[in-house]
Formats: C-alpha cells, sequence, structure tokens
C-alpha cells in the first residue's frame, strides 16, 4: 500500500515509522512535492541487489550485442563485480 505524509508529520515519527512495519514505503512529501522515501533496511537491500542485479544483466546484454564476448569474458565479470560487494 502506498502511504503519502508530510515531513512535518516526523513530529510524531513512531507512528510513521510503525506505518512501515507491514512492509510499506512512506514517501513523505514537503512543500506538497515527493521529497523522502521511508523503508525497511531489509527492504532496501533487497532493492539494491535488484538494482544491481537489473544493472548487471544490461551491461552484459550491451557487451553480447557486441560479438568479442567469450563465456569466459562473462565469468571473470561476475567474479570482478561480486568482489566489489
Amino acid at each position: 500500500m502506498t502511504i503519502i505524509r508530510p515531513v512535518s508529520d516526523l513530529r510524531n515519527y513512531p507512528s510513521v515509522l510503525k506505518e512501515t512495519e507491514d512492509g510499506n514505503i512512506v514517501y513523505l512529501t514537503k512543500n506538497g512535492r515527493g521529497a523522502y522515501v521511508l523503508m525497511k533496511i531489509a527492504e532496501f537491500e533487497e532493492y539494491s541487489k535488484d538494482k544491481a542485479s537489473l544493472q548487471l544483466m544490461s551491461e552484459l546484454l550491451q557487451a553480447k550485442s557486441s560479438s568479442y564476448v567469450t563465456s569466459e569474458d562473462v565469468v571473470n565479470y561476475f567474479k570482478d563485480k561480486i568482489n566489489e560487494l
């Protein structure tokens, strides 16, 4: 469920944080415009992993379009990316 609250509601932050307990993401507005996002750390880490996976796949697809990529290149690429984490 999408929850949108004004940033001023953080004065009563326990109630705002409680809304993230069910896996909800709370969007905070400032002057009527989106400004911040609140979510649990575990959900943020999952989001970060998904984003990194999509970026890797995108890079591999771009590399694959050039005929110079070998399977060894792909394996080495993933090893390097895993070591960066």
